[in-house]
């Protein structure tokens, strides 16, 4: 097991290596100048070198990557090169307001998609499993924005018990405003309680039919024994593995989310440094992002490894 551990931390290291230099090349060859963006098209070529050679823009490209990942490896992120602040002040105040949002999601709508994909799974081919697998198709199927518009329309535009926009005072906690997540989280939950409810059902349609489930059944075990000692355990594991792994998801859900409702997470503050060619602090959240999913996914094997002794051995 610590050997499986292992290789599976080491590989997550040499991806998140991969990603970073990825992440470095593509802001190189963004379009633009950050100079100019930042002085404005009528400033002198003089005061755009000076700027230039301030930031360390005309360095080479190698010498900087192993400035900015060797800052990145001593917890020194530097600083944004519009707001003055250190980015890991504002990353961690952008990602604290994230991580409220993504667990309310995460609280509301795992619980509701095992219980409703273990029932669907149970009762299948019956009115409420209908039901249910057409919810989580539409849930899969429509985009978020198009769901945390369709909610603006209902409980702010028309019936008016909700606001339109989640925007937080600065210095405040979304907490103190609960109803500003109503509606963000609602849209989060729809596509993660698709996803999770429809990968539950089929597990429990697919253990169902094994035989040593039908031989409980014919020899007169109660259903409900059936289903707690030899479904359960055996349906569970891929569906565990795809709620860790959306953990990793749902930042990336965020972008969107956040940005219809104006919330001020990370996802928007991700969209406001490309929109302000914001070339560190761009860097810095892509880069967290990319190490969240990939921190979730080494949670997904390391968890299918312990509930499943045969993923180690092979």
């Amino acid at each position: 097991m610590i050997r499986f551990v292992t290789r599976r931390i080491g590989l997550v290291c040499v991806t998140m290596l991969v990603v970073s230099l990825a992440i470095f090349l593509i802001t190189e060859v963004l379009p633009g100048d950050v100079a100019t963006v930042m002085l404005g098209k009528d400033a002198t070529e003089a005061n755009l070198e000076r700027l230039r050679a301030d930031l360390g823009l005309n360095r080479p490209a190698h010498v900087r990557y192993l400035d900015w990942i060797g800052g990145v490896l001593r917890g020194d992120f530097g600083n944004s090169l519009y707001m003055g602040e250190s980015i890991a002040e504002i990353v961690g105040r952008r990602l604290g307001h994230s991580s409220i949002l993504a667990v309310f999601a995460f609280l509301v709508g795992t619980p509701a998609a095992v219980i409703a994909g273990i029932w669907a799974g149970v009762r299948r081919d019956t009115k409420l499993d209908r039901l249910l697998s057409m919810i989580g198709l539409v849930g899969i199927s429509v985009p978020e924005f198009v769901t945390g518009i369709v909610l603006i329309l209902i409980f702010s535009s028309t019936l008016h018990i909700l606001p339109s926009s989640s925007i937080i005072l600065p210095g405040t906690s979304p907490l103190t405003r609960p109803q500003i997540l109503i509606m963000p989280t609602l849209t989060i939950t729809a596509v993660l309680f698709a996803y999770t409810m429809r990968m539950t059902r089929a597990n429990v349609i697919e253990v169902m039919q094994t035989d040593f489930v039908r031989t409980a059944i014919l020899k007169g075990l109660p259903m409900r024994r059936v289903i707690l000692r030899h479904v359960l355990p055996n349906a569970m594991l891929p569906t565990i593995t795809v709620i860790t792994v959306n953990v990793g998801w749902m930042l990336g859900g965020l972008i969107i989310v956040e940005n219809v409702f104006a919330y001020p997470g990370i996802g928007q503050l991700m969209l406001w440094s490309i929109n302000t060619r914001d070339l560190p602090l761009l860097e810095i959240v892509t880069l967290i992002m990319a190490a969240t999913y990939a921190i979730s996914n080494l949670v997904a094997d390391v968890s299918y490894a312990v509930l499943d002794p045969r993923v180690r051995l092979s």
